[in-house]
């Protein structure tokens, strides 16, 4: 592997929380592609580190399911399958259906706060999708999704939820060439906040499995 030019900017002793938290992003936009090798010599030199930080990054990314790691082989990119798509979503469908009962359990009061959240979003989403900034719509998509879980106040499926924020997004950026239907990306979300905000229980949980029905398609689709 050879480490693309100027990967990380790190002032200071670099520590292993912030070599993760760069490489994911890197992996994320496809710095590093799928199935390549991540190099733990190459990154110590390029970051002027011993690899004692590089290789505790490498295994937090690893636990995450970013990297995996081969018996003598070494640690590569996570190249995602048709069927990785569909756990992930499956998964993500649980967990935010989880949080919406939660949430919807929670009262008025914060209902209203997670929705003041989220409007943003997915106003800032409106924008990058007219200009067709993909890196910028996937993480404002994300971000919705993420703000929506943490909306229930439970520690734990945060917890849970932000394990799959990245395959997520990598998932995501993967529908810059296939993906049918932006011109509706805001609106399903939108659909979502209607739904929290008119305390919709059924309507909710049905609007999150159609959503993630749908991502699934479009990531699985092999093309006309």
């Amino acid at each position: 592997m050879a480490a693309p030019e100027g990967l990380f900017v790190l002032e200071g002793r670099p520590t292993a929380q912030l070599i993760a938290d760069q490489l994911r992003e890197q992996i994320i936009q496809g710095t590093f592609r799928p199935g390549e090798q991540v190099n733990e010599s190459v990154l110590a030199s390029q970051l002027r580190t011993s690899r004692g930080p590089v290789r505790e990054a490498l295994q937090r990314l690893s636990q995450e399911g970013l990297l995996v790691s081969h018996r003598n082989r070494g640690v590569f990119v996570l190249e995602l399958s048709a069927d990785d798509v569909k756990e992930i979503y499956a998964v993500r469908e649980a967990v935010e259906s989880a949080a919406a009962n939660a949430l919807l359990d929670s009262g008025p009061e914060q209902i209203d706060s997670t929705c003041e959240v989220l409007r943003p979003i997915i106003k800032d989403m409106g924008k990058q999708v007219a200009v067709s900034d993909w890196q910028a719509i996937a993480r404002l998509d994300m971000q919705f999704h993420i703000s929506f879980v943490a909306g229930a106040g439970n520690s734990r499926l945060i917890r849970i939820y932000e394990t799959l924020a990245a395959e997520s997004r990598m998932c995501i950026l993967n529908l810059q060439v296939s993906y049918p239907r932006v011109d509706a990306l805001v609106q399903e979300h939108q659909n979502l906040l209607d739904l929290l905000q008119a305390g919709d229980r059924e309507g909710l949980l049905e609007g999150i499995k159609r959503h993630m029905q749908k991502a699934v398609e479009d990531l699985t689709a092999t093309g006309p």
